[in-house]
């Protein structure tokens, strides 16, 4: 497994979807244009994974650019490795830490942003690294254009309230919100995208949280 990983790690740096670290930078400001090569919105998947719902989106989304961020390059080079076999052009994968997303994409420069499955970072301690804390918030403000919406898809219960509590102490607009997202929207063909974990979370009988807000 780890000698997979590293193999996965390595060849990711290789792959002409994927920028990592440093060399992403290069894009600021003008992602659509030199990276995809068009005047398409742009849409960021955090906290990606796997990447299989960037690249989902992509295909029901012909003209939209979609860029899955996170920080483990062997999940990326899934998502990444798809893209390049299926030949969907219009979505690519950033390795970088999403608190300084800011250093990759200019102001007003995104139009949605959606979070899916992130890690709870449920003991208090660690509210620092929750990617919907004031923090990052404003993060996301500043980098989607006026108007842009956030969406947000989790199984975890605690989470989904925290963040409708940051939400509101912002005063954010909430555009749509559900604890049960396959009950109260069930023929949706984008929120019934399913990821990895997310058909695991469904086998077991969990609920799935969607939520969807705009500065």
């Amino acid at each position: 497994m780890a000698k997979r990983k590293l193999q996965r790690f390595i060849e990711v740096g290789t792959f002409k979807n994927v920028k990592q670290l440093e060399e992403g930078k290069e894009f600021r400001g003008n992602w659509s244009k030199s990276f995809f090569n068009n005047d398409n919105p742009i849409v960021l998947e955090l906290a990606c994974g796997k990447g299989e719902y960037s690249v989902n989106l992509a295909k029901k989304y012909p003209n939209k650019n979609f860029v899955g961020i996170d920080y483990k390059g062997n999940r990326l080079w899934i998502g990444a490795k798809m893209a390049l076999d299926e030949n969907v052009e219009n979505v690519g994968f950033l390795r970088i830490q999403i608190q300084n997303i800011m250093d990759y994409f200019a102001d007003d420069e995104i139009d949605e942003i959606w979070i899916t499955f992130p890690d709870p970072q449920a003991q208090s301690p660690l509210e620092r690294k929750r990617l919907t804390n004031l923090t990052f918030l404003n993060k996301y403000k500043t980098v989607l254009k006026n108007g842009g919406a956030v969406n947000l898809k989790t199984d975890n219960d605690g989470f989904y309230e925290y963040t409708l509590q940051k939400v509101a102490e912002l005063g954010l607009n909430v555009l749509e919100k559900t604890a049960d997202v396959y009950r109260d929207f069930p023929n949706d063909e984008v929120l019934s995208i399913k990821t990895h974990y997310e058909r695991i979370y469904l086998n077991k009988g969990k609920n799935i949280n969607y939520l969807k807000f705009k500065f």
